[in-house]
């Protein structure tokens, strides 16, 4: 029995992922916007296997991510920005007036009308940028991003010329001890060490991908090779998902550990 009511859960064309989201996401960006505080967006992509690609949209809470918005669509391939336009917009009509935006994404989804849609919006950005981008930075010796950090613990650019559109933003590179490959990283603001550091932010997704699959709810055990179907099953696991960390913030709250108690003096 309750294998077939979940059955027909997500079979209900009536189950509006984002008419269902709305409140919980616009308390959690009020929260995340209080007191003039930076909201922090982070946009990734997972898949179930060859099946379905799942594009999300999440805010950072404390050092984790709740997800707001997404997108199921069929296939492996990463959902391009017709598809996150459409998240995007919905998150902005969510946000509070005036509230200030961070906005981190990894390497596979920096493009010219990503970075359009940005500025037109007035967010800030720090999206990482893969090594093969075309590149303009004044330099003949210098064509793309792969070049501009090659041998450079940090590099600094200003008003670079990214990819054959041509758009132009600001550009740094970290390349810290120990890692394999540097973060080379887009921005609104003048690049430097700290600016750069900012795209760490967007690590808060990953422990929610977890929570989503092989450390929590076992998405990626699924058998479900119908999108909108598997968009029902995310808003299912989602409100889950905001509950526990519901339950959470209020225990930390009224009966904190004394770990707690030292984090919050």
């Amino acid at each position: 029995m309750r294998l077939q009511w979940i059955s027909r859960l997500l079979a209900n064309p009536l189950l509006d992922a984002a008419q269902i989201m709305a409140p919980f996401a616009r308390q959690q960006l009020s929260e995340a916007a209080a007191n003039g505080q930076v909201v922090v967006l982070s946009m990734d992509q997972t898949e179930l296997g060859n099946r379905c690609a799942i594009l999300i949209v999440s805010v950072r809470v404390g050092d984790r991510a709740l997800p707001l918005i997404w997108a199921v669509e069929a296939g492996s391939a990463n959902l391009g920005f017709k598809s996150q336009q459409v998240l995007l917009e919905i998150v902005r009509d969510w946000l509070p007036n005036s509230a200030s935006v961070l906005f981190a994404a990894d390497r596979f989804y920096p493009s010219a009308p990503l970075f359009t849609w940005l500025k037109v919006h007035g967010w800030h950005y720090r999206p990482r940028l893969k090594g093969n981008h075309a590149l303009d930075v004044g330099c003949a010796d210098i064509t793309n991003t792969k070049k501009f950090a090659s041998g450079f613990t940090q590099s600094y650019a200003v008003s670079a010329r990214l990819s054959e559109s041509g758009i132009e933003t600001n550009i740094g590179v970290l390349h810290e001890s120990g890692h394999k490959e540097p973060w080379i990283v887009a921005m609104d603001c003048i690049p430097n060490a700290a600016s750069v550091r900012d795209y760490g932010l967007r690590w808060c997704i990953e422990p929610m991908f977890s929570d989503f699959k092989s450390r929590g709810f076992g998405l990626e055990d699924t058998q479900l090779r119908y999108p909108e179907r598997g968009v029902r099953l995310v808003l299912m696991m989602a409100l889950a998902l905001y509950w526990c960390v519901d339950v959470g913030g209020k225990d930390t709250k009224e009966s904190p550990t004394p770990l707690e108690k030292k984090v919050a003096k």
